[in-house]
């Protein structure tokens, strides 16, 4: 697949048929685990694993808490793909190539995503360990063009020109709401606007400034580019932050964020976070 031409149907179209002739799994529900919050799938039952590296014309992820690899299995019972770790822009990868495993995801019968992400906490009123439910993006590289929908347009997947205007579908949104309640942790969770910058260094005092001013509630380096492939493919989506840093927005600070305390908030908050997504899950393949 080459760059300049961005995806091509037939060799997505590979990987999924690599993927379909080895599991027996059929799943409807797809998740992407974010920076640290991999451990889900330790929770699978009758567990399939691909490597990365292994499926023919995938991304191969290069960040530390992003294993890389393919896993299909049973949550609570529920047939899922999970994707454990991601691929990022800053990687070096062309926006497309980073959203190749949702496009693979849609080819092996995925309707529905649920893409949880760590993010820095713009918004005040958040604090370290709070989880934001997306309800909306701010999508900067796409401001200058470096979109995943960038090049030819292949109709099987979806139109030319997809509306983003219910991206992060709001029954699903509500339907988190509910079970957040029910999981009686409504106090630490939050419902936000995400924006996605380039990376891979983290934003300046006065960049995440500018961007509270534009009403982001935390920021990130992924996200949005498979949210807007997902859309694209017709799939339904449900996505949430998890807050592992606080933004510095006082030039007064000798403070800096470290990609260590990321992995560290999301290990201490990690059975939180499976439980939503395993009952969000299940509620998703009911609809």
């Amino acid at each position: 697949m080459a760059a300049a031409e961005g995806f091509d149907y037939n060799a997505i179209k590979d990987s999924a048929n690599y993927l379909l002739d080895r599991t027996k799994h059929r799943p409807t529900i797809g998740i992407i685990c974010g920076s640290g919050l991999g451990s889900l799938v330790d929770h699978l039952t009758e567990r399939e694993s691909f490597s990365y590296e292994d499926i023919p014309n995938f991304p191969v992820s290069t960040v530390h808490g992003h294993d890389g690899r393919v896993v299909f299995g049973l949550l609570n019972g529920v047939p899922v793909m999970c994707m454990k770790g991601r691929v990022h822009r800053y990687e070096g990868y062309p926006m497309w190539k980073t959203t190749v495993p949702i496009r693979v995801m849609r080819l092996v019968g995925v309707s529905d995503v649920i893409i949880s992400t760590a993010t820095g906490g713009l918004n005040r009123g958040y604090k370290i360990g709070d989880v934001m439910i997306i309800k909306d993006h701010i999508n900067m590289p796409g401001f200058s063009g470096d979109s995943p929908l960038v090049g030819k347009n292949d109709e099987r997947f979806g139109p030319r020109f997809p509306g983003m205007s219910n991206a992060y579908d709001k029954q699903l949104r509500q339907e988190a709401k509910n079970v957040v309640k029910e999981m009686g942790i409504e106090e630490s969770v939050h419902e936000g606007v995400y924006v996605m910058l380039g990376g891979p260094s983290y934003e300046t005092v006065a960049e995440l400034r500018l961007l509270r001013l534009l009403g982001a509630d935390a920021v990130g380096m992924s996200t949005v580019a498979e949210v807007v492939v997902a859309r694209h493919c017709g799939m339904r989506v449900f996505a949430f932050s998890l807050i592992t840093n606080k933004c510095i927005m006082d030039w007064d600070t000798d403070d800096e964020p470290l990609h260590t305390e990321v992995i560290a908030v999301a290990e201490q908050r990690k059975h939180h976070l499976q439980e939503l997504v395993a009952r969000m899950a299940a509620r998703m393949v009911q609809k």
